[in-house]
């Protein structure tokens, strides 16, 4: 994610080469080249009326309570504005305001039948409302395969890790990955973050690549954390079906899918942690090492040493004043849950 040029000019991931001029100033009649994103002469903008037309779309969509629409629409058009214009901080502080929003929105508005009547009515509102979260995000599933790319790449995946593993356990391992990648783009979506589809590397893992960034360190711990959070829910749901089924691969499954999260919660590089770590404050760092240390201590997992250690360092090293406590509790929720299900399957296979 290329960082945008300081002043006018517009980011080198957005820019296209053409002639080397493309239209002439509206204030001034200054010919501009096509990177500008302000006059350089009478600091008219140059996209103005594009920005009128996505201020429209983004209050139109909130309007009409479709916040990711909203959040897409002020993305966009604070990409079409120089860092120092004044417009700049007035439409981060727009989509802040609606990202925010979108993380106090329920996933699911309750119906009726959940917050009236009888217990047996809202039990049944309840399950409705689960059922509909579960098809929702089957649904997304099912339509990241339709990219070619994604399943391509998959497919590739697939074939490497069947000749030393067969291809059951290789089949479960890559739709773990891609349950984890999913989750990334589940949360770029909500968040109206633009992105390509998950692409697999044979031998290395997957990743999905941002056309946008995120606003701050807020979005960007949310987007990091939901791999893992989707990851988690793949290896419980293999870890229940090895609990019913007794069928070894299944636990194979399960503990190999919740090692690799845990491995992406370390706090270092593009990994997810590093991510989740960018908005937690110096003590919540340190908590979360300790906490780490101490699973791992409990678990006899080395792996949470070296997370805890990682961890440790980016406390030590922390200037931060962010103190996210969503990011904070789900850190930790997904190390101990992570930790306990690689426990649980190690503990079945010396069995």
């Amino acid at each position: 994610m290329p960082d945008g040029d300081v002043g006018t000019s517009r980011p080198a991931a957005s820019y296209e080469p053409g002639a080397a001029t493309v239209a002439a100033c509206a204030g001034c009649a200054t010919q501009l080249a096509p990177s500008l994103l302000a006059c350089p002469s009478c600091g008219t903008l140059v996209h103005a009326a594009e920005l009128t037309r996505l201020a429209a779309v983004a209050e139109e969509a909130d309007r009409r309570g479709d916040l990711p629409a909203a959040a897409a629409a002020w993305r966009d058009a604070l990409e079409l504005l120089p860092a120092a214009a004044p417009q700049h901080a007035a439409v981060a502080t727009r989509l802040d305001d609606v990202t925010r929003r979108i993380d106090a929105a329920p996933r699911v508005r309750p119906s009726a039948a959940t917050t009236d009547g009888s217990w047996l009515k809202r039990g049944w509102g309840a399950i409705s409302a689960a059922v509909v979260v579960l098809l929702s995000k089957a649904k997304l599933l099912l339509l990241g395969l339709t990219k070619a790319k994604t399943l391509f790449s998959m497919l590739a995946f697939v074939g490497v890790y069947f000749q030393l593993y067969g291809w059951p356990l290789a089949a479960g391992f890559v739709a773990s990955i891609y349950i984890h990648e999913m989750g990334h783009v589940a949360a770029l979506a909500r968040y109206g973050i633009r992105a390509g589809a998950p692409m697999f590397i044979p031998g290395l893992g997957a990743f999905v690549r941002l056309k946008q960034a995120p606003l701050n360190a807020r979005e960007d711990a949310r987007v990091g954390l939901a791999g893992p959070e989707w990851g988690l829910g793949a290896a419980a749901g293999a870890l229940v079906v090895f609990l019913i089924t007794g069928i070894p691969v299944w636990g194979a499954i399960a503990g190999l899918g919740a090692y690799l999260n845990l491995f992406n919660l370390l706090p270092v590089w593009q990994l997810d942690g590093a991510r989740g770590f960018r908005a937690l404050s110096r003590p919540q760092r340190w908590t979360a090492a300790g906490a780490t240390a101490l699973a791992g201590l409990l678990a006899s997992q080395p792996l949470l040493y070296v997370v805890a250690a990682v961890g440790g360092y980016r406390a030590w090293r922390s200037r931060e004043e962010t103190a996210d406590g969503r990011a904070f509790v789900t850190y930790l929720v997904l190390v101990v849950s992570l930790t306990a299900i690689v426990a649980a399957t190690a503990s079945v296979a010396r069995r």
